[in-house]
């Protein structure tokens, strides 16, 4: 097994998050380097994009979280070995990074007043929009995982971002928003959190 080491935010959520649950649900070994924000500004440009998650294999870095998480979700058994469902598996992953980029450029956002603005846009369009989008494609596969008819990164990756929208981490962007547009999500979240492993992980 090689040498792993995991460097992200310490937070339990977002870009990072995904790769530690699924070395936690593999059982594999790994340091989980976590770094707070003064750290990351001071090493910021030594990582390959000047971004996190980063992961380092017996010293190689990979970058960019959905390489990573597809590097140890063959590791963990986590990722389809079929083609087919291995591209399922990646166009949920990647879907979640364009809502994402969606929502970003709110976070830095300084001035109150503009911040509810921008979030109730998201609220009254592109995110509902998205979780209905993202529910019928849960569904067309069964409604219960997003490829390979079993729990797979693609449903962590999920999971993780259900979660934070659930437990409110976006000011302005209401916990019933999941519930409301899209409750399969809430039920996929719902079966994710059921895993012991999970909620160790997190309680």
């Amino acid at each position: 097994m090689p040498t792993l080491r995991l460097s992200y935010f310490d937070i339990k959520g977002s870009r990072g998050q995904v790769a530690r649950l699924a070395f936690e649900l593999g059982g594999v070994a790994f340091e989980d380097a976590r770094l707070n924000f003064a750290d990351f500004t001071a090493r910021k440009e030594s990582f390959p994009y000047g971004a996190l998650p980063i992961l380092e294999v017996d010293g190689t870095v990979i970058a960019q979280c959905n390489g990573i998480n597809r590097y140890v979700g063959k590791l963990c058994n986590l990722y389809p070995s079929d083609a087919v469902q291995a591209a399922l598996c990646d166009e949920t992953m990647d879907a979640i990074e364009d809502v994402s980029h969606k929502v970003s450029p709110t976070l830095f956002l300084k001035d109150e007043d503009e911040k509810k603005r921008a979030r109730e846009a998201l609220v009254e369009g592109p995110l509902p929009v998205f979780l209905k989008r993202l529910a019928a494609r849960l569904e067309a596969r069964g409604g219960e995982y997003f490829a390979d008819g079993r729990l797979t990164v693609a449903d962590l990756k999920v999971f993780v971002w259900i979660r934070s929208l659930q437990l409110g981490v976006l000011d302005h962007v209401p916990t019933t928003l999941v519930a409301t547009h899209a409750p399969s999500l809430v039920a996929h979240h719902d079966r994710v959190w059921a895993n012991p492993k999970i909620r160790a992980h997190y309680e």
